[in-house]
């Protein structure tokens, strides 16, 4: 491309010019600046202090240097995937760049941007509004046609909407907001209202969708889809209240953000009353439950083994789907439904994707199975150094490595950011003696250093912070930093896991 080569041209003209000794000088102030807002220490693990280091100069790298381009699923490490982007950018990468490298999160969005007529055409070719991003793209084009369940994965644009709303809310970026947040909001909250229907009782469904889990496919009302589609459609009717003008200029005014609102009321999220949990999709829990015990260990992953028409019938879970719900949309489910929702879905996720061990690790964390959380964590952040799926060979899994902050910050940190309210309810394994790590939030520095015992926040730059503490509201002022007690935990018994499934004992490997 034209466009490319100017800009290769134009790096090496101004590499010249700087020199080695300057080039190299403004790489060390780049990182130097980097790990001051976004390291994480962790005392008792040496080893896993070194990957999550690892893993996170992997995911800036490949955030930092997208450059207004997609960021590929192997980022700039390999040749895996043809160099092509997926959801795992906005649901895994995002989250980790918006609270530690928010200018890359910020170029990764305006790129989704810039591919929205792209996505309009293809809602038009799928009889519907707004715009439908595809699942597997380089420029905006769909590059999945081979796999037709793909077509179905609409959740691609609510993971989209709720990075925009999670940036804006960590930024107060409102000129992000105005140019480039509203029409991204508006355009996908445009796609479920015409993807779903209100039924004769007045719910809102969404039918024939394919949720996180690719082992399932074209179903009704998936929990994750739904939620994060009334996500999606009360930050867009939000969008358009802050903004009545830019609106406009979409076509988008009170009256159509009001039928958003009524979509977003009104969204089914089934329950399986006699099960006391919530299906993945609606009828998931009436599935016959998968064969397991005769599973044998060289038959996964599944996919490379079994039709895709036998998975789909049976309760069997690829990756983190029903769980990955509880922890972005944490906010809709008691503690309660999250521990046996979480329990019911350890027992049939099989992992054949790398993209599950973090959400596991945040939710055992959350629901009080810390050693298992601590077990997942170490499979996120050794995903590439060990080679656990032996192909590290066509690149590094970037999702998996930014799943190794989000394991270590919303797992064992405790952090949740609903609704623009950044609250931690921080809690350690056995082996950890120490968590502590840094992050932004509206101009702010703020570092929390977590023991076994209590917790401290200090905000090292910018005015006064209100956050939670294991429910607690709390305001941290510059050089005054607050120390909050860590109350007991919930003990639980410990799950199961499909036979041969488990995660590597962590606490019982030596560094």
């Amino acid at each position: 491309m034209p466009a490319v080569r100017d800009q290769v041209i134009a790096a090496l003209a101004e590499a010249r010019h700087t020199g080695w000794d300057g080039l190299l000088a403004a790489q060390r102030a780049y990182l130097d600046d980097f790990w001051e807002r976004a390291d994480v220490e962790l005392e008792g693990d040496t080893e896993l202090q070194q990957a999550v280091r690892f893993a996170l100069f992997h995911t800036l790298q490949s955030g930092a240097r997208a450059e207004q381009r997609a960021i590929a699923a192997k980022g700039l490490t390999g040749p895996g995937y043809d160099g092509h982007t997926f959801w795992d950018t906005e649901r895994f990468v995002l989250p980790v760049l918006t609270y530690t490298a928010p200018d890359a999160a910020r170029d990764a969005l305006r790129w989704r941007h810039a591919t929205l007529d792209l996505a309009r055409e293809r809602a038009k070719q799928l009889g519907l509004e707004g715009a439908a991003f595809p699942w597997r793209t380089i420029r905006g084009q769909e590059c999945s046609g081979y796999w037709p369940a793909g077509t179905a994965a609409f959740h691609v644009g609510a993971n989209i909407a709720d990075a925009v709303a999670r940036y804006h809310a960590a930024t107060d970026d409102d000129a992000f907001d105005r140019e480039v947040g509203l029409e991204l909001l508006v355009e996908t909250a445009r796609l479920w209202r015409s993807l779903g229907h209100h039924d004769p009782q007045g719910r809102f469904r969404i039918d024939g969708v394919t949720g996180p889990d690719e082992y399932s496919a074209i179903a009704d009302n998936n929990v994750y889809t739904n939620l994060l589609a009334q996500l999606n459609l009360r930050a867009a009717a939000d969008a358009v209240a802050r903004h009545p003008r830019h609106a406009a200029e979409l076509g988008a005014d009170f009256e159509e953000a009001a039928t958003w609102r009524d979509a977003a009321r009104d969204m089914v999220i089934p329950w399986d009353e006699m099960l006391g949990v919530h299906p993945q999709s609606e009828g998931f829990t009436n599935h016959q439950v998968w064969d397991f015990e005769h599973t044998s260990p060289g038959q996964y992953p599944l996919l490379l083994h079994f039709p895709y028409f036998d998975l789909y019938r049976k309760q069997v879970v690829k990756q983190a789907d029903l769980v990955l719900a509880l922890h972005v949309r944490g906010d809709a489910f008691t503690g309660e439904e999250k521990a046996r929702d979480f329990e019911y879905y350890e027992r049939m996720t099989v992992r054949d994707s790398s993209l599950s061990a973090c959400t596991q690790a945040v939710i055992a964390a959350e629901v009080g199975h810390l050693e298992l959380a601590y077990d997942y964590f170490a499979e996120a952040a050794f995903m590439d150094l060990r080679d656990l799926e032996h192909n590290t060979r066509d690149g590094l899994h970037i999702a998996s490595l930014a799943g190794a902050w989000i394991a270590a910050v919303s797992g064992f940190g405790g952090m949740r950011d609903h609704n623009g309210e950044l609250t931690f309810a921080p809690r350690l394994p056995a082996r950890l003696e120490r968590l502590a790590f840094r992050l932004l939030f509206r101009g702010r520095r703020l570092k929390v250093d977590v023991t076994k015992q209590d917790a401290t926040y200090t905000l090292l730059d910018g005015p006064p912070l209100r956050l939670g503490h294991h429910g607690t509201a709390i305001t941290v002022s510059k050089n005054e930093p607050v120390t909050e007690a860590i109350p007991p935990g919930v003990e639980r018994p410990a799950p199961s896991q499909p036979p041969g499934r488990e995660p590597t004992r962590r606490a019982l490997d030596s560094t």
